[in-house]
C-alpha cells in the first residue's frame, strides 16, 4: 500500500483536481488521507463527497484545528498503514493515471528507503510552466540537498517505517520539508535501504506555494537548516555558488 497525503485549508478551488488525480490512480493499494486545518468554506464538503464516491481506494478524512502545515503533516503520518508515503496537497496532481504504478514497480528490492522523480510545475489553470529548475541527480543521497532541495516533496516517497520516527520539526514554519527530506535519508542510510530514482516525472505542481510567497523568511530558515546539516563553512560557499547559478 501506498498513502497518500493531501493537507487543506480553505481549498475549495483547486481540491477537486487532486482528488480527481489520486481517483484516477490505476494502482489499487491506495490509502489517502485528508487532514482539514477545520476550513471554513467549501473544502470539506468536497473532501467528504469524494470519500462517499470513492469505491477503489481507502479514503480516511479529519478536519480538526492544526498549528500550520507541517502540524497537519505530523498528525497524517501517524495516521498511515501504507509501505511509503508522499505528500500530495491541494492543487498538486500526479503526472498521470501510472504514477503510483510506476513507483511500487521501483520498489525493485522490497524496502527502499526513499523513492523519488521529478517534477512538472504548473500554473493555477493546471497550465505546464516547464519542468522544475532543480532536477533530481542520478543518485540521491542526503548530502545532496546541500545543492539545494533537488527532489521536489511531492516526487519525494518515504519509507514509511521511517517517517513515524522523523517528525517534522514545528520550529521551522516554511522549511520544515527540506529538514525532514535530508533526515529522512540520513536515516534510510543509518539503515542500509537504498534510495532509488525512479527515471520518471511523477507529479505537476501547483506554482506559488508557501515558500514562493514568503521567499526571503523561507531562505533564512533553509539556510539555518543546512547550517544544522552541512556545517557553517559549506553552508556559505553553497550559498555563493547559488548566487552565480541564479
Amino acid at each position: 500500500m501506498i498513502t497518500v497525503i493531501t493537507c487543506t485549508y480553505n481549498a475549495e478551488a483547486v481540491l477537486q483536481r487532486t482528488l480527481d488525480s489520486v481517483a484516477r490512480q490505476d494502482y489499487v493499494a491506495v490509502q489517502h488521507i485528508i487532514m482539514d486545518g477545520k476550513s471554513a468554506d467549501g473544502t470539506l464538503n468536497i473532501a467528504r463527497q469524494y470519500a462517499d464516491a470513492e469505491n477503489t481506494h481507502e479514503v480516511t478524512v479529519v478536519s480538526e484545528p492544526d498549528g500550520g502545515l507541517y502540524d497537519a503533516m505530523n498528525k497524517a503520518i501517524r495516521l498511515t498503514k501504507g509501505k511509503y508515503l508522499v505528500f500530495l496537497n491541494a492543487g498538486d496532481t500526479f503526472y498521470d493515471e501510472h504514477t503510483l504504478t510506476t513507483v511500487a514497480k521501483s520498489d525493485v528490492n522490497g524496502n527502499c528507503g526513499v523513492i523519488y522523480g521529478n517534477t512538472e510545475i504548473v500554473d493555477a489553470d493546471g497550465h505546464s510552466l516547464g519542468m522544475r529548475r532543480l532536477q533530481p541527480p542520478e543518485n540521491l543521497t542526503w548530502r545532496s540537498f546541500a545543492n539545494g532541495m533537488l527532489v521536489c516533496h511531492q516526487a519525494f516517497y518515504a519509507n514509511t517505517e521511517i517517517t513515524k520516527t522523523v517528525a517534522y520539526d514545528l520550529r521551522y514554519h516554511l522549511s520544515a520539508d527540506v529538514d525532514w527530506c535530508i533526515r529522512v535519508m540520513r536515516e534510510a542510510e543509518r539503515r542500509g535501504l537504498p534510495i532509488v530514482n525512479t527515471h520518471a516525472t511523477l507529479c505537476r505542481y501547483l506554482d506559488g506555494g508557501l515558500t514562493v510567497k514568503n521567499h526571503r523568511a523561507s531562505l533564512i530558515e533553509r539556510f539555518r537548516i543546512m547550517r544544522k546539516h552541512y556545517g557553517l563553512m559549506t553552508t556559505i560557499y553553497k550559498h555563493l555558488t547559488f548566487l552565480f547559478r541564479q
